[in-house]
């Protein structure tokens, strides 16, 4: 008798239980003074509770208040790094010879150095006014999902069935007619498979970029004013807030992807 498989959602939830009692289990025993200072105190490594109480403490302004800047940043450079990857994409299978040029291209665009690039970033657009998003972090985060993105979509759309490009040949279809009835088609699970990997992407280059972007609101300034302040369950406060919005983008472009493209994951969309 076949053993029954556990649901996607349940295996990530026991994986995440698993990580959460591991961690409040060391952090209460032979963790518990890694990182205190000399005089007493409390210690680097907060157990799960200590958090929880000092995000309650903090309340849902100060996560907000912070999370809201840096969510815009991520989410323009989210839609500008995907937009260009993708036009770019596209503008290989038009025009073939400019592939090894883009491949170039984001081969570089991934090798840059995000801490090295950000100070010149910086020095280009400028500080944000007070409150408002910084361009660095836009920048930074367009810059951590272009690659992904693009080398994806561009596989996918190399990707497409050869005898169904032949059939919009034979009717008189040209390159353009190809990639608007056959490729995207084709390449539509590849793409959204490389969106949802570049939503926790665009996040972190977000965090990134606000270490240097001049911010005085954002997840990152909050987090390095609390390492500053040594407000350490604060730090891993905030580090939780990054996780929790990361892991929900994720899983947002994941749901989309079902239904989407459920020929990609074998999902029915209808009877059971």
């Amino acid at each position: 008798m076949r053993g029954r498989q556990l649901p996607v959602w349940a295996a990530g939830l026991s994986g995440a239980g698993g990580v959460l009692a591991l961690w409040w289990i060391s952090a209460a025993t032979f963790l518990r003074g890694v990182g205190a200072p000399a005089g007493g105190g409390t210690g680097a490594i907060p157990t799960p509770w200590q958090v929880l109480t000092q995000m309650g403490a903090d309340g849902w302004g100060f996560y907000w208040r912070n999370a809201s800047v840096t969510l815009l940043e991520a989410g323009a450079g989210y839609a500008w790094g995907n937009a260009l990857a993708l036009a770019l994409a596209f503008l290989v299978l038009l025009i073939p010879p400019l592939e090894r040029l883009a491949t170039q291209l984001a081969v570089i665009s991934y090798c840059l150095p995000v801490v090295a690039v950000g100070p010149v970033i910086f020095i280009v657009l400028g500080p944000p006014r007070s409150g408002d998003p910084s361009g660095t972090a836009v920048a930074l985060a367009a810059l951590s999902v272009f690659f992904t993105t693009m080398v994806s979509a561009l596989a996918g759309l190399k990707a497409a069935d050869r005898s169904c490009l032949d059939i919009v040949a034979v009717f008189g279809g040209r390159r353009i007619h190809q990639l608007v009835k056959v490729r995207i088609i084709a390449a539509l699970p590849a793409v959204l498979a490389a969106l949802k990997i570049a939503a926790p992407a665009a996040l972190l280059g977000a965090v990134l970029g606000e270490y240097v972007g001049g911010v005085d609101r954002g997840l990152g300034p909050a987090m390095v004013n609390a390492q500053q302040t040594l407000e350490v369950a604060r730090v891993w406060g905030v580090a939780f807030a990054c996780a929790g919005l990361a892991g929900g983008a994720f899983a947002l472009l994941g749901l989309i992807s079902r239904f989407a493209a459920p020929w990609s994951s074998g999902v029915r969309t209808g009877g059971f």
